[in-house]
């Protein structure tokens, strides 16, 4: 059986490093390895998208990161009891045009006793930004 530590229930140490855990396999922009975290069946409401299980996963991330240029992510814990953690994030990214933004959002996750995240609830609101007002300025190798 796949497992991806720390597991629930989750305490104040092991839902700070699950939550730090995602944000590191996101700024890697890597599709294949971010879906690795959630459960073949997971389900996810992203904005007022739908998804269901790790290939409708990969294709959505692979759409999300080919428009969300120099995507560069950062989340923290807001709460947490037994198998669900909430987080709120902020993520900077450009488009094909160079316009960049901003997003702000609240993430609700659900975990199996592997784990692997069964269940994402994401709302999310873009805000455009000058190049100049960007807070998230690290380089990409070091993350990935």
């Amino acid at each position: 059986m796949e497992t991806k530590p720390p597991l629930p229930p989750f305490t104040l140490e092991s839902a700070t490093a699950k939550v730090q855990a995602a944000e590191d396999a996101w700024n890697t922009r890597n599709p294949e390895k971010v879906a690795l975290a959630y459960t073949i069946d997971s389900e996810w409401r992203n904005r007022a998208e739908f998804i269901s299980g790790r290939d409708e996963i990969i294709a959505f991330l692979k759409r999300k990161w080919a428009k969300e240029l120099d995507y560069r992510l950062r989340k923290r814990l807001w709460s947490f009891m037994d198998n669900r953690i909430s987080v709120c994030f902020e993520y900077e990214w450009h488009d094909d045009s160079g316009f960049w933004y901003r997003a702000y959002g609240n993430e609700n996750w659900e975990f199996a006793e592997n784990g692997l995240m069964k269940r994402r609830e994401a709302s999310i609101n873009d805000v455009p930004i000058k190049e100049s007002e960007r807070k998230f300025l690290w380089e990409r190798s070091v993350i990935s």
